[in-house]
């Protein structure tokens, strides 16, 4: 099927979804990338609650397929949850947290780079949580959910099925001001993702192999919008995207509607599906996002898109790997650190 037709009939079905990976609307990359100092990575184990609830994963297993069955966007929505939760405060649910009604002190949540996390996400998790806590009641954290479900998920779109590690606590912090730093934008240059990763702890193969969590999944037209008409300023579209998705992106995403609602598959040719098609795209420079086809222009990071390309098994077996890594970033243990909440919403 001609890549570009599959685009155009899957824009009208999904006009509100949006991408996994952790990307935010682009802003000016002129100034340089800030973080928070490398997160430590505490020990975790996949038997860590065989005692303390050992029906857990077939609980969460329960509430995940249900839900990818209802509604599938909840694949893509979860796992970007998980990436938006790890990378801030590291994994510690910080991301679940609601604002207290007339609050001045905004949650993570309601900073503006995580305005379009999806409901489905957030709502997969209070599920889950609730499903657990009426078997294991104030034993299973909201982190070590959203770690599960994210698995599962990723697993049920057709990716890997990897172990996960437990034993995180939830956080007792979620503060929106700790997010726009922390978080990659769809225009960011490979120097500062580099940097940003470096900062979680992950390497550059990471950074590619997790890009590849685009292989499912959409973005707004205003997370790319710059790139078909002024690309840095300079008053012409990106020359490092293909014409033919320069013609058809413009049709969905006309220069006077940068608010609009839609929605744009970020891999063309197979988007509901968990493959390596993702890197096959950047090769054709398909990628919908800056940030993407960046990671095909840069001599560090095209050795490794193209080998992910070649061998899509090799991808698989990675990107798991790189999950259970991400997935230890700043992990919480102990009643100094954290806390077991019984609604993943509210601190306790």
């Amino acid at each position: 099927m001609h890549v570009l037709s599959l685009t155009s009939s899957l824009i009208f079905r999904f006009l509100f979804l949006i991408s996994t990976i952790p990307i935010s609307p682009a802003k000016s990359t002129t100034s340089h990338l800030q973080t928070q100092p490398r997160l430590r990575h505490r020990k975790l184990s996949i038997d860590y609650y065989s005692k303390k609830c050992p029906q857990l994963e077939s609980l969460v297993g329960s509430v995940t397929s249900q839900r990818f069955k209802e509604a599938p966007v909840s694949a893509p929505a979860t796992i970007r949850l998980f990436f938006h939760d790890c990378f801030v405060e590291g994994c510690d649910g910080s991301i679940l947290i609601e604002t207290k009604k007339g609050s001045k002190n905004l949650a993570e949540r309601e900073a503006e780079e995580n305005k379009e996390l999806r409901e489905e996400g957030f709502e997969s998790i209070i599920k889950a949580k609730a499903l657990v806590e009426s078997h294991c009641p104030s034993r299973v954290s909201c982190s070590d959910i959203l770690a599960i479900a994210a698995r599962d998920f990723i697993h049920l779109a057709g990716g890997p099925y990897y172990q996960v590690k437990k034993g995180r606590w939830d956080g007792k912090r979620s503060t929106a001001t700790n997010v726009p730093p922390n978080i990659p934008r769809s225009n960011s240059t490979v120097d500062q993702l580099i940097n940003l990763f470096a900062s979680k702890g992950l390497t550059v193969e990471d950074l590619v192999v997790l890009s590849g969590s685009h292989t499912i999944g959409f973005a707004h037209c205003k997370s790319f919008v710059g790139r078909l008409y002024d690309f840095k300023g300079i008053k012409r579209p990106d020359p490092n995207i293909n014409p033919k998705l320069l013609k058809e992106l413009r049709m969905y995403c006309p220069f006077s509607g940068r608010s609009s609602r839609a929605a744009l598959p970020l891999d063309a040719t197979t988007p509901f599906a968990f493959d390596n098609g993702y890197y096959k795209g950047l090769g054709s420079n398909m990628g919908l996002l800056g940030s993407d086809q960046a990671l095909f222009l840069d001599p560090r990071t095209k050795p490794i898109v193209l080998e992910m390309a070649r061998d899509k098994q090799k991808f698989l077996k990675a990107f798991g790997d790189a999950m259970d890594k991400m997935g230890s970033i700043g992990v919480k243990r102990g009643r100094k650190h954290g806390e077991i909440r019984k609604d993943c919403r509210v601190f306790l």
